[in-house]
């Protein structure tokens, strides 16, 4: 029988009370009705609120055939993306994978790359010359077809592939995931014959871990997407609004984080000692930033990997300004065993850890930090998965959205835009002289 995640907000209190957490209740239980109304600020991107239980058996058999489509021809599969559009998939792909796999010559996934994910052109050059001679595909994630960083990589990649096996065979190894009915992408693909998938129109980026933008490269590294669907649709009935408040971890997950805001705790570390976990941290960077930050407003994520990252910014957390509190996630039971060997020099004196297993030491490492950090008035919150697997992850995941979306309704911002984001690009484009930005080009000259 499945387990599930938990939350333990026990180490949050002193600094804020069980009362304080206890009268935002209702308007925690609001704001969750407000999603599922439909009623409150970006009500047109709700798409992801009930997207794990209205999955059909049959879009997960059509996006798995997809994927073995491509294992089977692709030792290699670029996925082109930004932003929403790749980290999910990282996240998961990263946390769920072995560490060495892309190592192994005997290997029985693809590896997965990223591209368009930044502008930078060494990186380019060297992804050119890491798939010369290899047999690859192309994953192509974008709404419009025309955002400048996996556009610009697409051109690049798709000269590359369509050089390397012919433009024919290249159609049947790029996939595109594009809009329904619009734009550049959903053009090129049709006048190609891409196979196609959609990213609704109302799901965000950072919301579509589990459409297909998320789910055929997850599928493609070998990774059970029937099992993450599950665990995220038994998140979203565990998190509706009819869930009393007490057992409603999302509720729960936003009330506290939202009053150590208003306690003057401003930035939230998350925080794990797994690292694997490393690119959940950036996905929910991604999610929880984009989606709070704004009106002068919201927490500042930020993240670290324990133990290594107590050895560079532990200090700051123990001792630094008092402006922060912690999340960690914590693994409960490790996928593998090893113990502590006996050393008859003992010169680094460990033989007293001897024949524990060293999961044992990392969690009381764990904990060990966990007391400091309090002690030192850092305010914890403990997410614990039962093990890491696809089925956990899915709760996560979808734990994260639904708390993100309360939350930001809590601080009262509409948790599903961006406009700040488009401030740089309308200024790279006046730099790079786009057409149709000959007027934001002549002011900025001025300003240079």
């Amino acid at each position: 029988m499945n387990k599930a995640i938990k939350l333990d907000v026990s180490k949050t209190l002193g600094f804020i009370s069980q009362n304080d957490i206890n009268a935002q209740a209702a308007l925690a239980k609001k704001c969750n009705e407000t999603l599922h109304n439909g009623t409150g600020k970006g009500n047109d991107f709700l798409g992801w609120l009930n997207l794990p239980s209205s999955i059909t058996a049959e879009q997960l058999k059509d996006i798995q055939q997809t994927a073995d489509t491509l294992r089977a021809k692709c030792e290699v599969v670029v996925l082109v993306g930004i932003g929403g559009s790749y980290l999910g998939s990282k996240a998961v792909i990263d946390s769920l994978s072995n560490y060495f796999d892309w190592l192994q010559k005997d290997r029985k996934n693809p590896v997965i790359v990223y591209a368009g994910n930044n502008i930078g052109e060494d990186y380019l050059v060297e992804l050119l010359e890491y798939l010369n001679g290899k047999s690859f595909g192309i994953i192509n994630i974008s709404k419009s077809g025309t955002t400048t960083e996996p556009a610009l990589s697409f051109r690049i990649l798709k000269g590359a592939l369509e050089k390397a096996v012919g433009k024919e065979e290249a159609k049947s190894r790029i996939v595109a995931i594009t809009d329904a009915a619009r734009g550049a992408l959903f053009t090129l693909a049709t006048n190609e014959g891409y196979k196609k998938y959609v990213i609704p129109d109302n799901v965000g980026g950072r919301f579509s871990v589990l459409t297909p933008v998320g789910l055929l490269p997850i599928a493609i590294a070998g990774i059970d997407i029937q099992q993450l669907v599950a665990g995220a649709a038994d998140m979203e009935k565990h998190t509706t609004p009819e869930v009393p408040f007490e057992q409603n971890l999302a509720e729960q997950y936003a009330v506290v984080r939202n009053e150590l805001y208003k306690k003057g705790k401003k930035i939230e570390i998350l925080a794990n000692y797994h690292p694997k976990l490393h690119y959940i941290a950036e996905w929910w960077k991604q999610l929880y930033g984009e989606s709070e930050g704004k009106e002068h407003k919201g927490i500042f994520n930020a993240s670290v990997d324990f133990t290594a990252d107590l050895h560079s910014m532990g200090q700051w957390i123990q001792e630094g300004e008092r402006t922060i509190f912690e999340t960690v996630l914590s693994i409960e039971k490790p996928n593998k065993s090893l113990q502590v060997p006996t050393d008859g020099e003992n010169l680094d004196g460990l033989n007293f850890l001897a024949g524990k297993q060293v999961d044992f030491v990392n969690k009381m490492a764990e904990l060990g930090t966990q007391l400091a950090h309090v002690d030192g008035g850092v305010p914890n919150i403990k997410i614990s998965l039962p093990e890491l697997n696809a089925y956990y992850i899915g709760q996560l995941l979808y734990f994260f959205e639904k708390a993100c979306g309360i939350s930001g309704y809590i601080l009262g911002v509409n948790p599903f835009d961006q406009p700040g984001v488009e401030a740089y690009k309308k200024n790279m484009f006046a730099l790079l002289g786009k057409p149709g930005f000959e007027k934001e080009t002549e002011e900025i000259k001025k300003r240079i």
